[in-house]
């Protein structure tokens, strides 16, 4: 599904984000990318989502090599990913409807499909009453529904949350995390960004802990911090 080869990541600064990074990331998986602030987690996201350029290294999905795609690809390859932001991203002159729909219209969804997808995905994240909402009208948690089923509207086969909960009182959080569960038992690929130790700690997974943009430790089912 994933796999990342040799990466690293030097800015012109001379900051080195990340070193030789290798990981294989399986369809199907649950994988939490953990460290402390500054540890590389965002920019590995950034690098997968093709908003950063490594270094040097390489990058496959689905067993294309994508490290040099020109940007008029870039779209195409997007598709396979959904994403989540922890800042929510919402268009705020939009109402829920039309910011999921949005996504859809984006790939040049047929009209009839969308307004058959839009209320499923609504649903599955328990906000189909809130449809015509604006997202200054919901809660900080509602937002991030909202994001999520934008994420997955179009069916992508893996999904990048970047501290998805990171603005999120810990009631929220939870419900975050059984969407993001429940979206990977039903065979999406989710790779999760976090520092939350708790959450880590509480819905075991897969864990690959960065220190300083190393790869330290990458543990099947591990806590944070073991």
């Amino acid at each position: 599904m994933i796999k990342v080869v040799n990466l690293n990541k030097e800015y012109k600064s001379g900051v080195k984000a990340l070193s030789d990074i290798n990981l294989h990331i399986k369809k199907g998986e649950f994988v939490y990318i953990v460290g402390e602030s500054g540890a590389g987690k965002s920019t590995l996201v950034k690098i997968l989502l093709k908003e950063e350029v490594p270094t040097s290294g390489e990058i496959y999905l689905n067993n294309i090599n994508i490290t040099n795609v020109s940007n008029r690809r870039i779209p195409y390859i997007r598709r396979n990913l959904g994403v989540v932001f922890q800042d929510f991203r919402l268009l705020h002159n939009k109402t829920v409807y039309e910011n999921i729909a949005f996504a859809m219209e984006i790939l040049g969804s047929d009209p009839k499909e969308i307004r058959r997808r839009v209320p499923i995905v609504l649903n599955r994240v328990d906000l189909g009453r809130k449809a015509s909402s604006f997202p200054d009208q919901l809660s900080g948690g509602e937002q991030q529904r909202v994001s999520i089923a934008r994420s997955i509207v179009n069916n992508p086969p893996i999904l990048l949350a970047d501290e998805p909960t990171g603005n999120l009182d810990p009631d929220n959080s939870l419900q975050i995390m059984k969407i993001l569960n429940d979206i990977n038992t039903r065979g999406t690929t989710v790779i999760m960004a976090t520092h939350a130790k708790e959450i880590v700690d509480s819905l075991r997974r897969r864990v690959i802990q960065l220190k300083n943009g190393v790869i330290i430790r990458d543990q099947k089912r591990g806590g944070y911090d073991e």
